[in-house]
C-alpha cells in the first residue's frame, strides 16, 4: 500500500509524514508540496528538508494562478497585513466568518489535486494535517470534521472507490499533534510555521502563537527556535 502526504513543511503536515513513513515505510510514501502564491518560500524550503530527512519521493505543484483573485493576507499580491494576535482574538472579530489568513477553499483544492496525482502514482490514501484548533469558530472551515468527511466521500466515490483521505488530527489539538510527533521523533527543527518569511519566526502571528503554546504544553522548547 502506498500513501501520499500533503507536505507544507509545517508542524502538522510533517507529523503526518512521520506517521505515514512509520506505517508504510519511506519507499511507499509520496510527499506533495504545493506553492499557492504565499508571501515567502520558507515553507517549501522546509518541505524539501523534511522530505530529504525521511528519504521519500517529493513532488511539487504550482497552483498560484488559481488564487490570483483572492485578497487573503497570506498571499504575496495582497496588501492586507497579517494579524499579530492569536486566532482566538481574531475569531472574536469575524462574526463566524473565516479569518483573513484563510486561503479560499485551499484544502479542497489541494486534496482534489492530490487525488489526481495519488491515483496516478498508485496511492490508496492521502494524509493531510488538519486539526481541531484550526476549525474552531470557522476560522478555517476547510479544516473541520464535516469538511473532511464530505471530501473523503467525494474522493472515494470519484476515484472509483480506490482512494481515501486520512486526517489523523481532525479531532486533536495542536499540542496533541506535537505530542504524537515528539514520540515519533519528527524533525521539527526543519519545520517552518510562521506566516512571515524572515530569518526567524515573528512570534506574534496566529500560527506562531499556536505553535509556541503547543510545544510549551508538552514541556519542551520549540527546536526550530
Amino acid at each position: 500500500m502506498k500513501a501520499m502526504v500533503l507536505c507544507s513543511g509545517g508542524v502538522d503536515s510533517t507529523t503526518c509524514l512521520g506517521i505515514a513513513v512509520d506505517k508504510y515505510g519511506a519507499e511507499n510514501v509520496v510527499a506533495l508540496s504545493i506553492y499557492y502564491g504565499q508571501r515567502h518560500t520558507k515553507e517549501i524550503e522546509s518541505a524539501d528538508k523534511v522530505t530529504e530527512y525521511y528519504g521519500v519521493e517529493h513532488i511539487s505543484l504550482d497552483l498560484e494562478k488559481i488564487f490570483q483573485y483572492s485578497d487573503c493576507s497570506l498571499l504575496a499580491h495582497s496588501d492586507k497585513e497579517i494579524p499579530e494576535e492569536s486566532y482566538a482574538e481574531q475569531i472574536k472579530k469575524t462574526n463566524g466568518s473565516p479569518v483573513s489568513t484563510y486561503v479560499p477553499f485551499r484544502n479542497g483544492l489541494f486534496l482534489s489535486s492530490a487525488a489526481s496525482i495519488a491515483l496516478s502514482k498508485g496511492c490508496e490514501v492521502i494524509y493531510y494535517g488538519a486539526h481541531s484548533d484550526d476549525a474552531v469558530g470557522s476560522a478555517y472551515p476547510d479544516c473541520s470534521d464535516e469538511f473532511n468527511k464530505a471530501m473523503n466521500e467525494a474522493i472515494y466515490l470519484g476515484s472509483g472507490k480506490q482512494l481515501k483521505i486520512e486526517a489523523p488530527f481532525i479531532n486533536k489539538t495542536k499540542s496533541q499533534v506535537v505530542k504524537i510527533g515528539l514520540d515519533l521523533k519528527v524533525p521539527y527543527e526543519y519545520t517552518w510555521s510562521c506566516y512571515e518569511g524572515a530569518d526567524k519566526p515573528c512570534g506574534v502571528c496566529g500560527t506562531c502563537i499556536d505553535r509556541a503554546k503547543a510545544f510549551e504544553a508538552n514541556g519542551v522548547k520549540d527546536p526550530a527556535l
